[in-house]
């Protein structure tokens, strides 16, 4: 394998989702750093990977992109895994894919599964395109703030929540957005349990009453009609 960063999507649920590539880049390079490496083991177990493993996350992504960056330059080749899906998007990986094109290290992408792909498909609303928008902040003024910026797009607006924030957001789109506008909530996507709902942002809360709502969600907006 040769010496560089490369960056390595792996599946969003369903363990089968990982390509060809992307097992043998794991098997292949000297080093896999992981958002956490107990969630990553336990698709290295399943495809019987060993490479060593260390963890990279949002608290010590810089002082873990200095070691990526020394160990490349040694001549290593290091592979950048998150939980799910594509690092780098609303994921730990930017900063350190940053300063290695700063120092001149070569870069490799190894696509595979990401949410918002997977949610867009699923919704039937990406025709034209759509809007990536991530995690919405966590304060409500800047919750509001951001969704009022999206109330004219003419695009569908991609968003990641937490299941334990889902109802609240709901709340807030209705709120802000109107009682009408529609909206596609992916939950648990390529698990057992996937639950895909479209509907107002009422309709939508009432399939949750009196349920624990679990798993990581994608939310779309439609545009207003």
């Amino acid at each position: 394998m040769e010496s560089g960063l490369y960056i390595v999507g792996t599946p969003i649920g369903n363990l089968g989702d990982i390509s060809f590539r992307a097992l043998e880049t794991l098997k292949e390079v000297d080093l896999i750093v992981a958002e956490d490496t107990r969630h990553t083991r336990r698709l290295t177990d399943r495809y019987e990977i060993s490479t060593r493993m260390m963890s990279c996350h949002k608290f010590n992504e810089m002082q873990r992109a200095e070691q990526i960056i020394e160990r490349i330059q040694e001549g290593q080749s290091v592979a950048m895994v998150t939980d799910s899906g594509m690092p780098c998007i609303s994921d730990p990986g930017s900063r350190v894919v940053l300063l290695c094109r700063e120092s001149g290290i070569p870069i490799t992408s190894v696509p595979g599964p990401a949410a918002v792909s997977t949610a867009v498909a699923l919704s039937g609303f990406g025709e034209k395109g759509f809007i990536f928008a991530g995690f919405l902040p966590h304060k409500s003024g800047g919750r509001k703030r951001d969704l009022l910026k999206w109330a004219d797009a003419d695009l569908p607006v991609v968003l990641y929540e937490s299941p334990y924030r889902l109802i609240k957001v709901l709340d807030e789109i209705e709120a802000h957005l109107g009682a009408d506008r529609t909206v596609f909530v992916a939950r648990e996507m390529t698990k057992k349990f996937e639950e895909l709902t479209t509907g107002t942002p009422s309709a939508i809360k009432a399939t949750y009453e009196n349920r624990t709502v679990k798993g990581e969600c994608v939310v779309i907006i439609q545009p207003s009609k």
